[in-house]
């Protein structure tokens, strides 16, 4: 792809990817909006409305709109290994797979056979080409950055993406939109799953997974209650228990510390500051940097950066040391709370993405607890 030429904008009929087709058509380029539908299976997929919405901003903005199903490959590649991992008592993230597996690959080729020159999309994300590379940057929106859930992408990708809000605060794409009157300019950002959307999210997961109840106890060891089945809760998770107001504990919530796979139990302890819920240390594998692993772990160093364990967390200091192959081990300078295995660790250097990788395990070592990064 170039910089000249027909330009594609990942459709969702949203008011940032809306606003993405705005400023790109304002800048004087051709533009094409592309609308997927990814899943289509029940009354909570907004699909159908989503499409109408796509529809009204294509007519408005004058834009050829083209709709495509690749819901067979997003079961494929996403849905299936979000169910494994599910199996696994992990936590997994969609919207990270969605991103690496369906918008920056299958969507990107389609827009390559389209004789699309670029393809853009409404993530809060930057892409800088100053130093011979393209780099991945945080969104000048704090609160909106979404480079964590980009980190997997290839670069090969990233060198013939856009990023139109990336310079934008979300309040800047309303004002923009309602200028425009644009007819999503007031429609609430979507929540939930990648493009399976909100919904009771347990009797979700029973259509398609197996599972065997089992005790919930306490740090002690002694059972308070009983799980549906361990895929169906996180670490750190404080809604839907069922064991509040026991007697002979205090008042006050219960959260998830631990998932015993041997033992099929969950560990529960009270307080969001309990200890038991904290951890300095986790090992992940499969990395992916954008640009190349840092020298330092090339050569068998421990490499300091920055890194957050989950969406929206502020950047926390650590060190990064390799194992074997694709393997690392993090240390927080500051123990974290609820570091769940499946979610993945994204490293910084200031606002740039460095890449991520999957969590596996975490733990709290006392010996690194007085280290300085």
């Amino acid at each position: 792809m170039s910089e000249r030429g027909l330009h594609l904008v990942a459709l969702s009929g949203g008011v940032d990817s809306a606003v993405a087709a705005l400023q790109l058509k304002e800048s004087g380029h051709e533009v094409h909006c592309l609308h997927m539908t990814n899943w289509e299976e029940d009354k909570y997929c907004e699909a159908a409305a989503d499409f109408q919405d796509a529809r009204k901003i294509c007519v408005q903005l004058q834009m050829p709109l083209h709709r495509i199903n690749f819901s067979k490959e997003y079961k494929r590649r996403v849905f299936e290994r979000f169910l494994q991992e599910h199996e696994l008592g992990h936590t997994p993230n969609p919207d990270v797979l969605c991103n690496r597996e369906i918008k920056f690959d299958v969507l990107f080729n389609y827009a390559r056979r389209l004789g699309g020159a670029k393809l853009a999309t409404g993530h809060y994300a930057r892409l800088d080409y100053s130093f011979g590379k393209t780099r991945l940057l945080k969104g000048l929106d704090a609160d909106k950055d979404q480079s964590y859930f980009l980190h997997s992408v290839k670069r090969q990708y990233l060198n013939d993406v856009l990023f139109p809000l990336g310079q934008l605060s979300k309040s800047q794409v309303r004002t923009i939109a309602r200028r425009a009157g644009l007819p999503v300019s007031e429609k609430k950002s979507s929540t939930g799953i990648c493009f399976i959307g909100e919904r009771p999210f347990q009797p979700f997961l029973r259509k398609y997974l197996s599972s065997q109840p089992g005790p919930i106890k306490n740090e002690q060891g002694r059972m308070i209650g009983k799980h549906h089945g361990l895929p169906y809760y996180t670490i750190g998770q404080r809604q839907g228990l069922g064991i509040g107001g026991l007697s002979g504990h205090p008042p006050g919530p219960w959260y998830v510390a631990q998932k015993d796979i041997e033992n099929n139990a969950l560990v529960v302890v009270q307080g969001k500051s309990h200890p038991l819920l904290f951890q300095n240390w986790l090992q992940a594998d499969t990395t992916h940097w954008i640009n190349g692993s840092p020298k330092e772990l090339n050569q068998g160093k421990t490499f300091r950066c920055a890194a957050k364990i989950r969406y929206g967390q502020p950047d926390q200091p650590c060190m990064v040391t390799p194992r074997t192959n694709k393997d690392l081990e993090v240390f927080f300078q500051n123990p974290q709370r609820s570091i769940a295995p499946g979610q993945y660790v994204v490293f910084y250097q200031d606002e740039h993405c460095l890449g991520g990788a999957k969590i596996r395990s975490a733990k709290m070592k006392e010996e690194f607890l007085a280290f300085s990064v």
